[in-house]
């Protein structure tokens, strides 16, 4: 119906919000910790930056490419099932027909109606329908790998710059303790952000990024003082 506006999902960016998310706690965490452990192994400050740097290059590209990889492998695996669709279409419609009919049986209509739809979308666009209807692909959440791979590998950059910055401007006798801090608040500021854009509570939201990262990087200093005591 004209007048009629299209409402706004949270879904139709769930592809790069769970890239930049997962980019940027990647980030933080990755090189806090290793910064923490490289630190607490007795490094001087230009070590300790120097492998933040590398790991910051290093996680970039691992994140870019793992990132275009596995979403890769979701988008032909989606393409193989919709090729396959395509091809039982013009080979059996009849059959396509009846099993669209079917679904929407399922979802609560009565047959006659639910035969009605069907028919009805088929002629629209049949291929259009059996894909967002059967398979479950639509376009606001199909696979983009192009656009995976460069919001991860950007928000990873952001992430790990963060706790790199904190290294270069305070002094090393607190280097430890500092970037410790701020990285939590960094993960702090990530849950309630990353919450606040996907619907979620804050709280949860907080918690479950900011936990986790305190682990890995208490985990990675223990690492470093223990190999520092060692040698």
């Amino acid at each position: 119906m004209a007048g009629i506006q299209s409402e706004y999902h949270r879904t139709q960016h769930i592809g790069w919000l769970r890239a930049a998310v997962l980019g940027a706690n990647d980030g933080i965490v990755s090189t806090a910790s290793l910064i923490l452990g490289v630190a607490a192994a007795s490094a001087t400050q230009s070590a300790v930056l120097v492998a933040g740097v590398a790991g910051l290059v290093a996680g970039a590209m691992s994140m870019a490419a793992g990132e275009y990889v596995s979403v890769s492998s979701q988008s032909d695996t989606e393409q193989a099932d919709i090729a396959r669709e395509r091809h039982e279409l013009a080979t059996d419609g009849a059959r396509e027909l009846a099993e669209l009919a079917a679904i929407y049986v399922r979802r609560g209509l009565d047959t006659e109606l639910a035969h009605q739809v069907a028919t009805q979308l088929t002629a629209k666009n049949a291929l259009e329908a059996h894909t967002r209807d059967e398979l479950g692909i639509s376009d606001a959440v199909s696979a983009n790998p192009l656009q995976a791979a460069l919001v991860s590998a950007l928000s990873f950059i952001v992430g790990a710059g963060l706790p790199l910055l904190t290294v270069w401007l305070v002094p090393y006798a607190s280097l430890t303790p500092v970037v410790a801090g701020t990285s939590l608040l960094f993960l702090v500021m990530l849950g309630g952000l990353a919450a606040h854009m996907g619907g979620a509570g804050i709280v949860k939201g907080i918690f479950r990024v900011t936990f986790l990262g305190a682990l890995a990087m208490a985990c990675t200093a223990g690492v470093g003082w223990l190999f520092g005591v060692a040698l």
